[in-house]
């Protein structure tokens, strides 16, 4: 006799990397030790006042989950998300992802706290212990945003170009309404930004020896509404050119450009073909759960007739 619930629902709940799977039981094992000894808070979140010269909460913070529900999240989201990203990006890449995302949006936070501190006095701002793996998951909604930007949400039917910018807004709006707001949305902001930059112009493809994905979908305009683009690029090109010039000056030396054009392989050509992979992994864990249900379906027909 076969579990149907079990077999028609094992390819949801399976599928899940060595990687992704070790990350959550840091998660989980961080969780638990901040309960068992709450004084580990002090040493392992971000706590601006005293991150020097406690320096590696910058890491540490980011793995640190205060709360139940914010632990059940974040392992939700790494697994889930993760089971699409990493097939992509490759195992080494996706760490490296996390790792980049989580130091670099910690220290954010850290110097937009000590700037609060001096513009508003308020000591709060300094001990106030920040953590968790929230900023990483808005870093992974704009790596979807990435891959399979056309992909509809089946529920909700909207593309998950917008995930990123549908996060935050909802996450700006809820900030108006509670007194902690400041411990989650610096985190999710910078986290955003900060995975932008480097899925635009670090994140390094081995198949081409190029850095990032220049591609016009993947513009930080394409986070606002069409009306607002007009105003936003031309800012945008500002930062561009501020932060990106020595980086576009390089690719020109290595040549992978010729006369401002680029190379046939290039990058817009990459960026397409990254969004295929995408959509492809994303298609095959569908149809793979699918059969799986299927499976499971005929396996209680099966049952029913013996039964009777």
């Amino acid at each position: 006799m076969s579990t149907p619930a079990l077999s028609g629902g094992a390819s949801l709940y399976s599928g899940f990397s060595r990687l992704c799977k070790g990350i959550a039981v840091v998660l989980i094992g961080g969780h638990i030790l901040v309960h068992l000894l709450p004084s580990a808070i002090s040493y392992l979140a971000l706590i601006p006042a005293r991150t020097i010269p406690f320096a590696w909460n910058l890491i540490t913070a980011g793995y640190i989950e205060q709360s139940v529900y914010g632990v059940v999240a974040s392992t939700i989201g790494l697994l889930f998300i993760g089971k699409l990203l990493e097939p992509v990006w490759g195992s080494r890449e996706f760490l490296k992802f996390i790792f980049v995302v989580n130091f670099l949006t910690s220290l954010c936070v850290f110097v937009t706290a000590i700037a609060l501190y001096y513009i508003t006095t308020q000591e709060n701002y300094l001990y106030m212990p920040l953590s968790g793996f929230h900023g990483i998951l808005a870093g992974f909604l704009v790596g979807i945003k990435q891959i399979i930007p056309d992909q509809e949400l089946p529920v909700v039917k909207i593309k998950a170009k917008w995930l990123p910018s549908l996060m935050l807004l909802l996450s700006i709006v809820v900030s108006f309404f509670t007194l902690e707001s400041a411990t989650y949305l610096p985190t999710l902001i910078f986290g955003t930004y900060v995975s932008w930059i480097y899925l635009r112009y670090w994140q390094r493809k081995p198949e081409t020896k190029l850095k990032g994905d220049p591609s016009d979908d993947f513009a930080f305009s394409t986070f606002f509404p069409e009306f607002l683009r007009p105003v936003i690029d031309p800012i945008a090109s500002i930062f561009h050119r501020m932060l990106c010039g020595r980086t576009e000056a390089s690719n020109d030396a290595e040549g992978h450009t010729l006369g401002g054009a680029p190379l046939p392989g290039s990058d817009p050509i990459e960026a397409s073909r990254r969004r295929e992979r995408g959509a492809r992994a994303l298609e095959e864990r569908l149809a793979a759960e699918r059969l799986g249900a299927a499976r499971g379906a005929e396996e209680t027909q099966i049952d029913a007739t013996e039964n009777v």
